[in-house]
């Protein structure tokens, strides 16, 4: 059960669209307070000290109390004694380890911080999004708690910069008539915001609006006179002045990126008057708008999953099922990670997918039933399922019949995320890229380009051929940067940073691990960001040669209260070890399930060899080779393009020596 956490308003706690039952107000005050620390410990006498101004007889009890029920419905599917796993008690006190994007402010913030540095077109939807996120006065109920209120301030502040900024970018795109409304009601709760009194002006002024655009200036005088007793500053005069003398510089841009803008609000304002609310058109014409926004950015993603499924419910209620096929067809945005963002969403829109293609008639167009199935290999990668490849095969044989570039690229797609049956498959994979790259290339099919790119860097990288790879990284950054595709830099930095762990530079890395989680903060990637970062420094750590009883851990320590996602059970044993319960780890290790069919499948393999190695179990090892074979001679994990722990046979060698003399266990290189 994911929870995600408000306090852009009165604070709540949802799952799944849900609100939890928090109970009283002083259950909402220790989770807020929590949320305040931002994962940090806050020690028991702090939260008594925060919640009583005189606390009674037994108030560490209370608060105990109170963690324990909302532990209850944070996590109500945790066993008795098992341990928590995101209200954690840690040495003195209590943190709450949510998600990075499971709290509204925190998404807030990430949000305005990306917006400053993308182009003004991507800047204003992710503006737009994190304003909506305010429900009221941030921790609206705790305004007179004095553990609240810088927060309170610092929060509030920036909702104010971030109102100005997006007015700020619409004047950049030429939508000075859109940035009127919100200026307005903004100044008439804060009116001594300069810099809002400057942009009100200007976006008059644009709209050949001269004399409101003065009369607003002199308002600005007026109440900065009355209310702080201080005349306008000199951003203000100097606007006064350019307007009475109509200053050409105080004209709208005049390039590309206003005149593309201005264009989009006329063309879209002229679809709505002409296209009928209900036609079907309005929904098909939905979903390209939908694919073209999962490329923009992480707030594009986030949005196109949200709308995906609504359009295909939609097109359900018509009853038709070549529409219900066209409409799911058309997303056929590329994806490189093998783990699905949403697996409930991916779920659903398979489930549709085959009731589509059950409906179809026997002589259905084969493209429409073509781009169904590569849509269920895609939606179904890392299963089990014999589903997966076979709709993958299916689809891919319908494509090269048709003689249909685009859909065969989408048909390869899906064969690419149904290639991780076993391990050892880079060179299957990396044929797959270079079909893509060829493809796409010939016509003009930019983003599955540089999805052919990604696969040939993961898959060189995990051939250990990184001046090949470093070529395909810098043609997707070239690529990215020319089409405006900001997603595909993530994976690229990632790679980079698997370079230098690559080359045993582990203290580079590190950094550079840091760096690359940093930028997935808002990328809208969820199934690939969860655990990246923690997973990745396991991994550096185990490629120094350490082992897990050593007194001197070194510098990355393993956190069980990280936010391991997926990589949990792997990195459970570790942390058994290194705090000496060895036995704990053999256990937990021997009830690992099979990795998932996925980019990371040869790491976790690995890593269950080298804690295998640690404890002496030779039936873990026995495994770990047999799966680990078909792959001697790759590097573990860099097939993911992210991570590694250094070449597969190296494992190999140490789980042989290991078997070879089972009453010493040789420790991992």
């Amino acid at each position: 059960m994911r929870v995600a956490f408000g306090v852009l308003g009165p604070t709540v706690a949802e799952s799944d669209g849900r609100a939890l039952a928090l109970k009283g107000p002083r259950h909402r005050a220790v989770l807020a307070r929590l949320v305040v620390a931002r994962r940090r410990v806050v020690p028991v006498t702090h939260l008594v000290g925060d919640l009583w101004t005189d606390p009674p007889p037994g108030a560490v009890g209370a608060v105990q109390t109170f963690v324990a029920a909302l532990r209850r419905v944070l996590e109500p599917d945790r066993p008795s004694r098992a341990p928590a796993r995101l209200l954690i008690t840690d040495g003195p006190g209590y943190a709450l380890r949510p998600e990075p994007d499971a709290v509204d402010a925190w998404r807030f913030e990430t949000a305005v911080g990306a917006a400053a540095r993308l182009p003004a077109t991507q800047a204003l939807p992710r503006l737009e999004e994190s304003l909506a996120l305010w429900r009221g006065p941030a921790y609206a109920e705790f305004e007179d708690e004095d553990w609240a209120r810088g927060e309170r301030s610092r929060l509030a502040e920036l909702r104010l910069q971030a109102v100005e900024q997006r007015a700020r970018t619409q004047l950049d795109l030429g939508l000075a008539a859109e940035a009127v409304p919100d200026l307005d009601v903004h100044l008439a709760a804060h009116p001594w915001r300069e810099d809002a009194w400057r942009l009100l002006a200007l976006a008059l002024y644009r709209q050949d609006r001269q004399g409101d655009a003065l009369g607003v200036l002199r308002r600005a005088r007026a109440v900065l006179a009355d209310q702080l007793g201080v005349d306008p500053g000199p951003r203000l005069r100097r606007l006064e002045a350019d307007i009475l003398a109509q200053d050409p510089g105080l004209d709208p841009p005049a390039g590309p990126t206003a005149t593309a803008a201005r264009l989009w609000t006329r063309t879209a304002a002229a679809y709505d008057r002409t296209v009928a609310a209900g036609a079907r058109a309005r929904l098909e014409t939905t979903v390209s708008l939908i694919r073209n926004l999962a490329v923009t950015g992480g707030g594009g993603l986030a949005a196109a999953r949200q709308h995906r499924m609504e359009a295909i419910a939609t097109a359900e209620e018509f009853g038709d099922p070549d529409l219900t096929a066209r409409v799911i067809g058309a997303y056929d945005v590329p994806a490189i990670w093998t783990r699905s963002d949403d697996p409930e969403l991916a779920r659903r829109i398979v489930d549709a997918a085959e009731r589509a293609l059950t409906a179809s008639p026997g002589d259905a167009h084969e493209a429409s039933r073509c781009r169904l199935l590569a849509t269920i290999a895609l939606e179904t990668r890392g299963s089990r399922a014999p589903r997966g490849p076979q709709a993958a095969r299916e689809a891919e044989e319908i494509a090269r019949r048709l003689d249909d570039p685009a859909l065969l690229a989408f048909a390869l797609n899906g064969a690419f995320m149904q290639s991780f049956t076993r391990a050892g498959l880079a060179p299957r994979r990396d044929e797959i890229g270079a079909e893509l790259v060829e493809l796409a290339a010939r016509h003009d099919l930019v983003t599955y380009e540089v999805l052919g790119h990604l696969i040939r860097l993961q898959a060189r990288g995990a051939l250990a051929d990184f001046a090949a790879a470093d070529r395909h990284a810098a043609a997707v950054d070239g690529l990215a940067e020319c089409h405006e595709l900001p997603l595909a830099g993530v994976f690229t930095q990632w790679y980079r940073a698997l370079r230098l762990a690559a080359s045993g530079q582990s203290a580079g890395a590190e950094t550079a691990y840091r760096d690359a989680a940093a930028r997935l903060d808002g990328a809208g990637m969820p199934g690939l960001e969860r655990g990246l970062l923690p997973l990745a420094l396991l991994c550096l750590r185990v490629q120094r040669g350490r082992t897990w009883s050593d007194t001197d851990p070194g510098p990355v320590e393993i956190d069980p209260g990280a936010d391991w996602g997926p990589y949990r059970p792997w990195a459970a044993p570790f942390a058994l070890l290194a705090s000496g319960r060895r036995a704990e780890a053999r256990a937990v290790l021997r009830a690992l399930p099979e990795p998932p069919r996925d980019l990371m499948y040869e790491a976790c393999c690995c890593l269950e060899a080298v804690v295998a190695l640690e404890v002496g179990d030779r039936d873990v090892l026995e495994r770990a080779r047999t799966r680990l074979l078909p792959a001697a001679g790759e590097l573990a994990g860099a097939g993911s393009g992210l991570i590694t722990l250094g070449p597969v046979e190296d494992h190999l060698a140490d789980i042989t020596s290991a078997l070879r003399a089972p009453t010493s266990p040789v420790p991992p290189r």
